[in-house]
């Protein structure tokens, strides 16, 4: 492990600049805090990089899971930062809008925990196969782990992109791959298991059950938010509640008693656009449905009486009689 340096802290001036270019306002709120977390403990650690890093020896060995939760935050010194966190800017922009705030944050949570799960069980394989403790000793420490993982589910999302690794254009589909062996052939110091714990985290949410087991984890969450605005709506529609017209009030959805929305439908976090514009097709068919029910004003123009009709034909026999 390489000593923290505190010379001129190039790293944190040249990352203030990046972050006056794209500017504080353009960046979403969960991206823009666990920049400032990151920021924040490089100034103010919670435990030096020795202490924060994870390793097996530490972590299994003797007990300290909690340099699972610190090892991401925690940098060696100010370029080990700037570089993981203008590459994260990019990402949390993109996938932050794309997933949304509260799903991107719950996102971030499991991949920072389950990287440091992966590296120490890929660390643990390598010492039985090769019976070199060392592997065992390796201690890593940073967010390059959660960032791989990141750039996967990047590239999940936005196929068709061109990634440029060292001016050379690759296919976002490959980009991980080649960036991991580039990465550990121009910094031998990088930890290569760590950066391929994240491309297989990522993997597991793209293509594995990940993403699975983590709505149905989610799943009560969910559920209890969408009865709190069920008994707010019930609130707000006062005691009589629907008289068989639409009313304007102060609730969270406004809809008609008979239709039911699922916990689902109002939380768009880690659903794709297939799902989100399926949902959307069925909330405007359902509005539909009930605007004919009311009885509203035919959608094209507006309908004649019988009288006017039939004084209509009237009045166009006798022009043809005229004629």
């Amino acid at each position: 492990m390489r000593n923290r340096h505190r010379g001129s802290q190039l790293g944190l001036l040249l990352l203030a600049s990046q972050l006056f270019q794209v500017g504080v306002d353009n960046i979403p709120p969960v991206t823009l805090a666990v920049l400032a977390l990151n920021v924040y403990l490089y100034l103010f650690p919670a435990a030096p990089p020795m202490q924060a890093c994870v390793s097996v020896q530490q972590a299994y060995w003797l007990k300290d899971w909690r340099r699972l939760l610190l090892s991401p935050l925690h940098h060696l010194d100010d370029l080990h930062l700037y570089f993981n966190m203008v590459s994260f800017l990019w990402k949390g922009i993109m996938l932050e809008r794309k997933l949304g705030g509260p799903w991107f944050f719950y996102v971030l949570s499991v991949f920072s925990l389950l990287t440091g799960v992966v590296y120490l069980l890929l660390e643990a394989v390598l010492t039985m196969v090769t019976e070199d403790q060392s592997y065992s000793m390796a201690c890593a420490v940073g967010f390059s782990g959660v960032l791989f993982a990141l750039k996967v589910l990047s590239n999940y999302y936005y196929p068709g992109n061109v990634t440029y690794v060292m001016g050379f254009p690759v296919s976002n589909r490959y980009a991980s791959w080649v960036e991991l062996v580039l990465i550990h052939i121009t910094s031998p110091g990088t930890s290569f298991i760590g950066h391929l714990a994240g491309i297989l985290v990522g993997l597991l949410y793209t293509t594995g059950p990940l993403k699975t087991i983590m709505k149905k984890c989610a799943e009560p969450v969910m559920s209890y938010g969408y009865n709190l605005r069920t008994r707010t709506h019930d609130r707000s529609s006062g005691i009589s509640g629907f008289s068989g017209t639409r009313r304007g009030y102060s609730g969270y959805n406004q809809h008609a008693p008979h239709y039911t929305r699922t916990p689902t439908a109002s939380y768009t976090g880690g659903l794709t656009e297939e799902e989100q514009l399926e949902t959307a097709i069925r909330n405007s068919l359902n509005d539909r449905g009930q605007t004919s029910q009311i009885g509203a004003a035919p959608p094209y123009g507006f309908q004649l009486s019988g009288e006017a009709i039939a004084e209509e034909i009237r009045c166009r026999r006798l022009r043809r009689f005229d004629n």
